[in-house]
């Protein structure tokens, strides 16, 4: 339930919509693709280096991974499709042969599959959550505030005492 309140906490915040809708973009990433494998550290290095909203990420992630059960035949599909391309053969012979890219576990069908599809919807994915977090802004919280019970709890001082339960 925090995490839902520090959610909410963010979108209503004073912080740039592109960097929430990074942050739910990254927690698509993870939350698309399984976790313990190496592509995943080129994900964490971005959560690192960037300025996201933990909030958000952990809940995209949460959600993301729920969604990721029911899409992993269509990842194991989109992953077989690419390994078995003739004209890649030798290419994927020759990075097999080498260690590095066994490491990176490309010849699994689930994991190129995942790879693929949550990288390729990553540009379309930041749009839509950046429109959603400025829709949401200007549509939904403007028609909530209009609320006398909202605007009675703005002003009152008990509201800050109240607030401190909800943290």
């Amino acid at each position: 339930m925090s995490l839902l309140i520090r959610l909410f906490k963010a979108l209503n915040a004073n912080q740039h919509p592109g960097q929430i809708a990074l942050s739910f973009l990254l927690g698509m990433i993870l939350g698309l693709t399984p976790l313990f494998f190496a592509h995943n550290l080129f994900t964490l290095a971005l959560i690192l280096l960037l300025r996201i909203n933990l909030s958000a990420l952990i809940a995209a992630t949460l959600f993301f991974s729920g969604i990721s059960y029911l899409l992993d035949p269509l990842f194991h599909q989109v992953g077989l499709w690419l390994l078995q391309m003739d004209t890649l053969q030798p290419l994927f012979t020759e990075l097999y042969n080498q260690a590095f890219w066994r490491w990176v576990n490309f010849n699994n069908t689930l994991v190129m599959g995942s790879v693929l599809v949550a990288y390729g919807l990553s540009l379309p994915a930041f749009f839509l959550f950046w429109l959603l977090v400025k829709t949401y802004r200007n549509r939904f919280l403007k028609w909530v505030n209009q609320f006398k019970i909202i605007q009675i709890l703005k002003g009152a001082k008990e509201a800050e005492w109240l607030s401190g339960i909800v943290k």
